[in-house]
């Protein structure tokens, strides 16, 4: 299995909730636990301006290129230097390459983007450029796809990708999320809103409910699942109360249930602000097994008589709960 990846998605952006290191973190943890090899790891392209300008709007673009705080720019709640910027441009370029790869593979990771609170014209909610978005309008531009679906888990709802997609018939957005939370909410296709404390027992039986019906009545021609980390129970920025297992329950609705259904599904980690950063790479490496479990490429990464890490998945011939 391939993963997009680069080290410098590791950005310089002083003392911030936001841990741009889970990257690195991410893939050393994937290759300690012999899930990859230094080989799976595919570095995004350099990234093309244009792209990004398939999605957002010139003067936003403008704002960005010459690191010029603006309205546009202010609600990023990010610093603006040229390497934050070049990293998020490369964070599109890192999802256009995802999308090819699980158009090819039928499933890609991408250890990186799913920064979808960027609205066309403005930065917002730690997102400068929505890559979802800009991979998506590139495997339309080429011709590689005609429809498409966003299943956005993330934490907060995905605001800026329901607003750029809002009067496209060709694109379906849903959000599942803590409601009363940040942002202003835009209108998904579908949106879940969920009250403060909701747990695993009721998030998985919305998604169990929802992924089947939108693969099997849209029939999307590409999935970007964005798995972010941030329902979390001990995340610092919500008051969900999913555990590990309960998420990487969830990560098996939505990957196996593309999967079932021959739908190539691009991966992309959003979000995540664990009290313990290593709690937060366990999440998304949890994610990655998923990828991996679906193509029959997952090692066991614990010795006979071990316990697995707390949440982990298990491995295929396991007794965890299967869900439909």
């Amino acid at each position: 299995m391939r993963f997009v990846y680069s080290d410098r998605y590791q950005l310089n952006i002083g003392a911030h909730v936001f841990p741009t290191e889970k990257y690195r973190m991410v893939k050393e943890r994937l290759l300690a636990d012999g899930q990859a090899v230094p080989a799976d790891f595919v570095e995004p392209p350099e990234p093309d301006i244009d792209d990004i300008r398939l999605v957002h709007t010139k003067e936003y673009v403008d704002d960005m290129l010459n690191l010029r705080w603006s309205p546009r720019t202010v609600r990023s709640e990010l610093p603006l230097t040229w390497e934050i910027i070049q990293g998020f441009l490369l964070f599109g370029s890192g999802t256009v390459a995802t999308c090819r790869i699980a158009l090819e593979d039928k499933v890609g990771m991408h250890i990186g983007g799913g920064f979808h609170h960027a609205a066309a014209d403005h930065g917002e909610g730690f997102c400068y450029v929505n890559d979802i978005a800009v991979g998506i309008r590139k495997m339309q531009q080429e011709k590689r796809i005609e429809r498409a679906a966003v299943i956005d888990c993330d934490l907060h709802q995905g605001n800026g990708t329901a607003r750029i997609f809002s009067k496209d018939p060709s694109v379906y957005t849903f959000s599942i999320h803590q409601e009363h939370l940040y942002p202003v909410k835009e209108q998904s296709n579908w949106d879940i809103g969920l009250d403060d404390e909701t747990g695993d027992d009721i998030y998985l039986g919305h998604l169990k409910e929802a992924v089947p019906k939108i693969l099997d009545e849209q029939k999307p021609n590409l999935v970007v699942y964005v798995a972010g980390a941030d329902p979390y129970r001990y995340d610092q920025l919500g008051a969900l109360r999913l555990t590990k297992r309960g998420l990487a329950l969830r990560d098996r609705i939505v990957i196996e249930g593309c999967h079932r259904r021959g739908l190539p599904v691009a991966v992309v980690t959003a979000g995540g602000y664990a009290l313990d950063t290593k709690d937060t790479v366990e999440i998304h490496c949890n994610t990655a097994r998923e990828c991996l479990r679906v193509l029959g490429q997952l090692k066991p990464s614990v010795k006979p008589g071990e316990q697995p890490a707390e949440g982990a998945p298990a491995e295929p011939g396991g007794s965890a709960p299967q869900p439909s």
